[in-house]
């Protein structure tokens, strides 16, 4: 067997190797590594997937949510509603750009923001909506948008942790995570569901006015060359980057299914299992599964992660310290009712292998330390 990683990134580049050698020798050979003619080909190729007029590649995630803030003209001051259970980048722009993050519980089953936690968090200074679609799964949009429409706020949709998730709506009308809000964000960090070799991200949007704002802020603030409508910030893609991306992207959905294949078995493997809970799935969207991750009894979950790690496999807490408790937004922030369910899950969740190329032999291997371990 194999060792097994939390991302086989070797492995899955092994299987696409000579397309992408040759994409990649291609921008070498044409010398156009900023902004060259890959970087076009891979946001129309994006667009297109995602169905949205309008997609601007960027230098990383993070990028991707500041510059997406920047084009909505939020004042100092202004508050935005995130969910204290994520990666801090979601929250670390608004403290950046002198706006105030109000930080959320979650739901207890799907770990995403609700519309009724949004509501009950509005205040008179609350101008944007930040909904993480965390581990591969969409938060609730339609009730969510329902909510910012109600309320006159901007929706940015974080879908770094599920890109090419589909949202069903009520009426069966189907849209790509990240389309549903104002803009949408996301990573092409080499782990991501369609990572790069190295950095990168990406805004879409519908709104062909605000699209045009980003390309500029993304590019110096620039209506043209030397000329300068905004303060704007250097953020791009490069070239080489693109063209790996584009190559990647025409795998994206059969690596979302070989995901879900390996998450489907987990589940019938770890079912009943006492003092685990696997993933839950909600009904109106898919699963992505950038992450597999359990929720385990609290008292074990440590030492659970410590003995598969000393068994050779890999497995992670995402996320261990929730956004209200770092030190960096203990003054800037504003913390919006009980967030006893973020304070349990960042002491019960543990992230198990998942990844394209993962073997059921991985998989069995993985299930019996489990199952070895709850016998002890």
């Amino acid at each position: 067997m194999e060792k097994i990683q939390m991302v086989d990134l070797k492995g899955q580049y092994l299987k696409i190797k000579s397309a992408i050698d040759e994409a990649i020798n291609d921008c070498i050979e044409s010398a156009a590594f900023i902004n060259g003619p890959q970087v076009k080909t891979f946001a129309g190729d994006l667009a297109a997937y995602l169905d949205v007029p309008h997609v601007i590649p960027c230098a990383n995630g993070t990028d991707a949510l500041q510059i997406a803030m920047m084009a909505l003209d939020l004042n100092r001051g202004d508050e935005v509603i995130v969910p204290s259970f994520t990666y801090v980048a979601t929250a670390e722009v608004i403290g950046l750009l002198g706006l105030t993050p109000v930080m959320v519980d979650v739901d207890p089953v799907s770990f995403n923001i609700t519309a009724d936690i949004i509501k009950a968090a509005i205040s008179p200074k609350t101008k944007a909506i930040v909904p993480v679609h965390l581990f591969g799964q969409c938060a609730d949009m339609e009730a969510i948008m329902k909510v910012a429409k109600e309320h006159n706020l901007y929706v940015i949709e974080d879908t770094a942790q599920a890109l090419g998730a589909d949202y069903h709506f009520a009426d069966g009308q189907v849209m790509k995570a990240g389309t549903i809000g104002d803009i949408g964000c996301t990573s092409f960090f080499p782990s991501k569901n369609l990572g790069c070799y190295g950095d990168g991200g990406a805004l879409y949007t519908r709104n062909k006015v605000l699209a045009e704002k980003i390309s500029m802020i993304a590019n110096h603030g620039q209506v043209k060359k030397y000329v300068h409508k905004y303060i704007g910030v250097n953020s791009r893609l490069d070239s080489i980057q693109a063209a790996i991306l584009t190559i990647k992207l025409k795998h994206l959905d059969e690596y979302a299914t070989a995901r879900e294949k390996a998450a489907t078995y987990y589940d019938e493997q770890l079912k009943g299992l006492e003092g685990i809970t696997t993933p839950f799935r909600v009904a109106n969207s898919t699963h992505v599964f950038h992450q597999y991750t359990l929720q385990v009894a609290t008292d074990k979950r440590d030492e659970l992660k410590k003995y598969l790690e000393s068994q050779g496999i890999p497995a992670m807490i995402y996320y261990p310290v929730p956004l209200n408790e770092q030190e960096a937004f203990l003054e800037i922030g504003r913390v919006h009712g009980d967030l006893t369910v973020t304070e349990r899950l960042c002491k019960s969740v543990l992230s198990l292998p998942i990844h394209t190329e993962m073997t059921q032999v991985q998989q069995d291997f993985i299930v019996g330390k489990i199952k070895d371990f709850l016998k002890n």
